[in-house]
């Protein structure tokens, strides 16, 4: 089925953004996905001292990141769609206000539940990206859209691959706090330069009023997802909590769909669930994430510091080596791989980055127990998993949105993402577990299969208007 995939009317009919009030509103936009970033990368170093601080150990410091992703995945299709309805600018403007009183509260809290409900209420940061996509799309000549698109994306792997390493030595001299504090600051500046430079109103083509019984059906199937994909698989997929989590995933998914059908302006219409403008783009997304993320920022970690059946490195060599290269080269082929898109079409960029992330985790995978060859393997993926394979997915779930919804694909990848990336750990986790006996090659080969599914199912994607299949 096709479905109308033209850009969106801009925000009242106003003229595409050139030369310095474009790299206005880029900067603009970079400085709002940054704050998130902050949230997701600086605190990652800080999280045994926080636990510590609230006298447990380590591991009671994992519900600060499983609840921030997750009330992040929540975020990114009800706020993105949300401001198809309230625009743009209001919606990050309410995204901001949530993230800044989680903050706060993360400077201020007494105890660690409340810390949790601070890291909760930063997690609406996750629909910055979203909206920054597609308010380059409604503002930039189409053009210089892809490259504009590339710049921002790359934010998404990690500011120059040194915000962990200044979190780490900010909670090692300053206390874990005085991270917030400079998110704190960030999203100030933030928000004064959304309203400074963002546009205001609500697109035009877009009719109703947000569909709130989807947006917290949708929320309730992503609860019960999120959790099957996590504390099912601990338990065992036939333990009773895993078949009873399994059960929730399914019901609230037909209720969610039944709801959708109802309504005359659904959060996302069912037949466009159904068309090869959508299932395609969020497949090839959660399956992307599942194969390149469960190898990069799991397997390879673990195998890298294993004294025993791995690489034995320090954690700091461990990031210099694995974790920076493919951050640093994701910033800098980010903006490329938007430019060859503009070019020569988001198809053939999204499967150049498939087929090159395939072929570099074939490669890491088949010599697993040669730390040059991993170490080169891996930058490799900073390119065509972050720069290439990443841009073009977010590239294509906004220009290929249906004009009456031009936050519904965008918001529906982003969840994906999330969801994809716990999915590639559950999956691999059980195999590294068993490295003293099977080594790590067996978890790295369950992600290059994945990623060949990922790759497999981009053929599907829809061609957008001007590009062929």
């Amino acid at each position: 089925m096709k479905i109308s995939t033209t850009s969106p009317t801009t925000i009242q009919e106003q003229p595409k953004l050139d030369g310095w009030r474009a790299a206005g509103l880029i900067s603009t936009l970079i400085v709002a996905t940054v704050t998130f970033q902050l949230t997701a990368s600086m605190v990652t170093p800080a999280l045994p001292q926080m636990a510590a601080a609230f006298g447990e150990d380590p591991a009671g410091a994992a519900p600060l990141q499983s609840m921030f992703f997750l009330a992040a995945a929540i975020a990114v299709p009800v706020i993105g769609r949300w401001s198809d309805f309230i625009g743009r600018r209001a919606a990050m403007l309410i995204a901001l206000t949530i993230v800044v009183a989680g903050t706060v509260l993360c400077i201020l809290t007494p105890t660690l539940p409340l810390l949790i409900v601070g890291r909760i209420l930063q997690g609406a940061g996750g629909a910055m990206f979203t909206l920054a996509y597609i308010v380059l799309n409604e503002n930039l000549h189409a053009r210089v859209f892809g490259v504009s698109l590339g710049v921002v994306a790359a934010i998404s792997g990690g500011v120059g691959g040194l915000d962990g390493f200044i979190g780490g030595l900010m909670t090692e001299t300053l206390g874990f706090r005085s991270i917030f504090v400079v998110v704190l600051a960030v999203a100030v500046i933030a928000a004064v330069c959304i309203v400074k430079v963002v546009p205001k109103g609500r697109p035009q083509g877009v009719r109703g009023s947000m569909d709130w019984w989807g947006a917290g059906s949708l929320s309730v199937f992503l609860i019960f997802l999120t959790y099957f994909v996590s504390e099912g698989s601990s338990a065992g997929r036939t333990a009773p909590i895993a078949l009873a989590l399994l059960a929730g995933t399914v019901v609230s998914f037909a209720v969610f769909w039944a709801i959708e059908r109802r309504r005359s302006h659904p959060l996302i219409a069912i037949r466009y669930l159904r068309s090869r403008q959508f299932w395609p783009v969020i497949a090839t997304s959660m399956l992307a994430l599942a194969g390149m993320f469960a190898m990069l920022n799991f397997t390879v970690v673990v195998l890298s510091q294993d004294v025993q059946n791995g690489f034995g490195l320090s954690p700091s060599l461990s990031a210099l080596l694995f974790l920076a290269p493919p951050a640093l080269l994701g910033v800098c082929t980010a903006p490329l791989a938007g430019w060859i898109a503009d070019r020569r079409g988001w198809l053939l960029t999204l499967r150049l980055g498939g087929g090159f992330s395939l072929a570099s985790g074939i490669v890491a995978a088949a010599f697993s127990d040669n730390l040059l060859v991993v170490v080169l393997a891996v930058a490799a993926l900073g390119i065509s998993y972050t720069g290439f394979l990443f841009t073009s997915i977010n590239g294509l779930s906004v220009v290929l949105s249906p004009k009456d919804a031009p936050a519904a694909l965008p918001g529906l990848t982003g969840a994906s993402l999330g969801t994809g990336a716990g999915l590639g750990v559950v999956l691999v986790q059980p195999l590294t577990a068993q490295a003293a006996s099977l080594g790590y090659a067996p978890a790295l080969w369950v992600s290059v299969g994945i990623t060949a599914a990922a790759f497999l199912v981009s053929f599907f994607v829809a061609a957008p208007n001007r590009e062929k299949a």
